[in-house]
């Protein structure tokens, strides 16, 4: 056999003497000592879960570390307060139940834009994502099947951990018997088991899964969860699992030919349709010759607002539009729909559209406690790492924006512009899992900042995630509220683009920013700094011993000598000249902002004046125009915008004005 002695210390024909419920109140080992027996003393409060583990894996023989290597993949051991994440999953080891993983939602993103964005072309109107009838998979059902593996109720299951970690723990048990494996005690015979355990249809998917898991316990973690319990998994560096078991697990296979995407994630390809409709209609996105024709500058991050099976109709609607690539959370797995050489309709902004690739996460933005799994968040960091490196795209929040950073083309758009992900987003673990965490590269009073709250302790208040003006549940988020004076009782900042008074709507951006964004220091004033926001000075809360953003570096223009203030623009398009005959001339008109005088904005980049044409369906006619006019990507509000280079200079951050300045 195999590594080290049976983790799992019980006697395998002893009877559990209570319900596993009882193992938050129960005896417990003490945090280091992974495996130990359980002793006569209670423990302590914040080391319950970690004895629920124990006592799992001793009652169903399964290792511990397998059991907490799996609990992390999906949850990262954090409960959520008994709410379920985006398809129903329950609780540290994700326990699903398809009664609330099919709940309806409607249109992603809030907003009703014209997903492609483009104005030599009729608007699109947007379309609801809706579900597949029938019965669920059985991927987001395993709540009820721990339910009868184990004897206790599905409320238990949904509400309490230690009874939601035995239930995972007979689930694992189940997969090792049906696999004709032994009770074995060393973890690296249950890959097999962990695979089937991620509810995966296809051998890619459950591979990729089980060797996330393996990987985790092989480096080991330590944290303390969103309740205040503190779990940690000593690393096994020493695992080294047979990966060929899962081929005994009676998966189907699934192809990864035609798809673009790292070796290290499972990928199909799905493919949007692209077909003709007749009277010069067709869908449902834009044949191109990518990156040789233009550049890819973006990647956009999406949620869709609706289950996988739904997600997976709507791509495959010929009039609807298109994303390039979808991701599922109960496992990470990813479809591709678009070739990163072709150009999807998601962004709502054609200029952002043709330089982009779409990605859309199942889940949902108004929904703070239906959390988003490990699974997911990896293999999308994976997915990103790899397009970033082959398309060389900087992984900043310039270059990796959201949905809601993507600004709208023309000030008539500006009110429709989609919000996803929304404030619920992980930014900040997103960018430690692309291996570019978000760090201080100034000192103290550096010109500019990089928003950065601690997610999980950073809860600011949200409404009308379930009814209007009604406040959401308390929930960690990467947004930062905005006021007008340093003081929380004053107004919040007005986005004029808007047109409307701001609240704390979730759908609301007038007045907030994100984690990884870059804004130029306007003033300090004690726990409080201010940062130029839409023309505006803008404060937030920002304590020395809790911070909200930290010191950074950062290129800044401002007007040129001479201008009182200048335009800022939603999208980089050319001057009329640059156009040959036959393609119309796009206006290059400017949003209802302006960037004024004695104010900066952090840069994200420089580009030629560029438009992508093609609105026939055949691609003979289709022309990239670029431009001589340069313009500058700045910081601008939530969202990103452009002004013209010959409007103004470019320098580096100066100095940070004095507190009360």
């Amino acid at each position: 056999m195999r590594g080290s002695p049976i983790e799992s210390v019980r006697p395998a024909g002893r009877r559990r003497a209570r319900g596993a419920a009882g193992a938050l109140a129960a005896t417990a080992l003490t945090l280091p000592l992974l495996g130990a027996a359980p002793s006569s003393e209670a423990p302590p409060a914040t080391a319950r879960l970690q004895q629920a583990f124990a006592e799992a894996s001793a009652e169903y023989r399964v290792p511990q570390s397998v059991l907490l290597g799996v609990s992390y993949l999906q949850s990262r051991w954090d409960s959520h307060g008994g709410a379920p994440s985006v398809t129903g999953g329950y609780g540290p080891m994700h326990l699903t139940d398809a009664r609330t993983a099919l709940a309806t939602a409607g249109h992603h993103g809030g907003g009703t834009e014209d997903p492609r964005g483009d104005d030599a072309r009729p608007a699109l109107l947007p379309k609801d994502l809706t579900f597949r009838a029938g019965t669920p998979p059985p991927r987001l059902n395993t709540l009820l099947e721990a339910a009868r593996l184990t004897g206790l109720s599905p409320e238990r299951l949904r509400e309490d951990p230690a009874a939601n970690v035995a239930g995972g723990a007979a689930l694992l048990a189940k997969a090792q018997r049906e696999l004709g494996a032994p009770a074995s005690g060393d973890p690296a015979d249950w890959y097999g088991a962990v695979a089937r355990f991620s509810g995966a249809d296809d051998t890619a998917t459950a591979t990729a899964y089980a060797n996330d898991v393996f990987a985790v316990i092989r480096a080991g973690e330590r944290r303390t969860t969103d309740s205040g319990q503190r779990v940690a998994l000593a690393a096994r560096p020493d695992v080294v699992p047979d990966r060929s078991v899962v081929r005994r697990a009676g998966l189907r296979t699934a192809s990864s030919a035609g798809t673009e995407c790292p070796a290290t994630i499972s990928c199909e390809w799905i493919p949007a349709p692209y077909e003709e409709f007749g009277d010069g209609d067709y869908g449902n996105h834009d044949l191109a010759n990518r990156p040789a024709s233009q550049r890819i500058r973006y990647i956009v991050v999406h949620d869709t607002e609706g289950a996988w099976e739904g997600v997976l109709d709507m791509i495959q609607d010929p009039t609807y539009v298109s994303w390039n690539y979808s991701l599922r959370s109960t496992d990470g797995h990813v479809a591709q729909h678009v070739k990163a050489k072709d150009v999807a309709w998601h962004a709502g902004n054609w200029y952002v559209n043709a330089g982009s690739i779409g990605l859309e996460h199942e889940g949902f933005l108004t929904k703070p406690d239906a959390w988003y799994t490990e699974a997911m968040y990896r293999s999308s960091a994976r997915l990103v790492k790899y397009l970033a490196e082959k398309y060389d795209i900087p992984l900043d929040r310039h270059h990796i924006l959201g949905h809601d950073t993507v600004p709208g083309p023309t000030t008539s758009a500006v009110r429709g512009m989609h919000t996803d992900p929304g404030p619920y987003w992980d930014w900040r673990h997103y960018f430690e899992l692309l291996g570019e965490p978000l760090k201080a590269t100034g000192g103290k009073n550096a010109p500019v900042v990089t928003i950065r709250p601690d997610y999980a302790k950073h809860q600011p208040v949200f409404t009308g995630c379930e009814r209007s003006g009604e406040p959401c549940p308390a929930h960690g988020s990467s947004a930062v509220r905005l006021y007008s004076d340093h003081d929380e009782k004053s107004p919040l900042i007005r986005d004029i683009g808007l047109g409307s008074a701001p609240t704390t709507g979730v759908n609301d951006l007038s007045s907030r920013v994100s984690t990884g964004q870059q804004f130029a220091v306007a003033d300090r004033w004690g726990d409080w700094t201010a940062i130029w926001y839409l023309g505006q000075k803008a404060w937030f809360r920002n304590p020395e011993k809790q911070p909200t953003a930290v010191p950074s570096t950062g290129r800044t223009v401002t007007p040129r000598k001479g201008l009182d203030s200048v335009p800022v623009y939603g999208r980089a398009y050319p001057e009329a000249s640059a156009y040959p005959e036959g393609v119309p001339a796009q206006a290059v008109s400017p949003l209802p902002y302006t960037l004024p005088k004695g104010q900066k904005y952090v840069v994200g980049g420089e580009m030629r004046g560029e438009y992508y044409y093609a609105v026939t369906f055949d691609p003979e006619s289709h022309r990239v125009i670029t431009g001589k006019d340069r313009y500058y990507q700045i910081q601008f509000g939530h969202r990103i915008a452009f002004v013209r280079a010959a409007d103004v200079t470019l320098s580096p951050a100066g100095k940070a004005p004095r507190a009360g300045a």
